[in-house]
């Protein structure tokens, strides 16, 4: 018979889990359990806190992602600089188009993918010329070599928010839905590159999870750097690095709501 601690934990658990979903009154809160539920979403939970490594949380990062995750009330519901009203749990701070943070963000996701190639010894491109969209825009990332099956690697970063009025119902269907709908919807953007390349989205939720190709890339990825290291550990690294950015920028972009007052007078 199993003697250890988790196989004797475990109805407990999975009785206490069948209770909480039993109670969630609201396509809100049932997506923020379903999140919180999915694979890497936690990530930044295990992160050691070392500010060079880019895995630190302030205090109030910290207070904003353990609200987003258990659904709470994040501020006082307040007029956004864009005018729209935000409500005590943050939502439009969250997908507000005029936020400043929000180009910050994706700039420093694409940084830290880029980042990962070049610990890989993968030389790469960002927004390399010569690979545009019908729209003019360029893709995130190229890489110079190879990656697999003699095609080089084009990447295309992008945050989503589920609980964005248009996103919350397939949210609370199913976890990670958003992020494979963002995914999609980027592969449909870039299905006119050259067969020479292959194109991998990468669609992360504020919430955590991430589209199901993309965590495949990423484990790919964090081994070829485990390879050059040595280290077992640089996969969960990878994923940490992701989750604990992600979830910084959430309290940036939930303070970018905030109107500042001009007290120079």
């Amino acid at each position: 018979m199993p003697v250890k601690q988790p196989f004797w934990d475990r109805p407990g658990i999975q009785a206490d889990r069948l209770l909480l979903e039993s109670s969630l009154s609201s396509p809100f809160q049932r997506a923020s359990f379903l999140a919180a539920s999915s694979q890497h979403s936690g990530d930044w939970l295990y992160a050691l806190s070392v500010a060079s490594c880019g895995m630190r949380l302030d205090d109030e990062a910290v207070r904003v992602s353990i609200g987003l995750r258990l659904g709470l009330e994040l501020c006082v519901p307040h007029q956004c600089h864009c005018g729209t009203q935000v409500d005590a749990f943050g939502r439009h701070a969250f997908v507000c188009k005029k936020a400043p943070s929000r180009s910050v963000r994706h700039h420093a996701l694409n940084e830290l993918v880029a980042r990962a190639f070049s610990a890989a010894a993968i030389p790469n491109s960002k927004e390399p010329q010569g690979l545009c969209r019908s729209d003019g825009k360029r893709p995130d990332g190229l890489t110079l070599v190879p990656w697999q099956s003699g095609r080089a690697l084009v990447w295309d970063v992008t945050v989503v928010c589920p609980l964005a009025d248009s996103y919350v119902a397939s949210a609370a269907r199913e976890a990670r839905s958003v992020a494979e709908l963002a995914a999609t919807k980027k592969e449909d953007k870039y299905s006119g590159l050259a067969a020479d390349y292959l194109f991998q989205p990468i669609a992360v939720e504020i919430l955590g999870p991430i589209n199901e190709s993309a965590s495949d890339f990423l484990s790919l990825l964090a081994k070829k750097i485990s390879q050059r290291s040595g280290d077992e550990r640089e996969t969960a690294f990878l994923f940490q690095r992701v989750s604990a950015l992600v979830q910084r920028y959430n309290s940036v972009l939930l303070h970018d709501s905030f109107v500042r007052e001009d007290y120079s007078e």
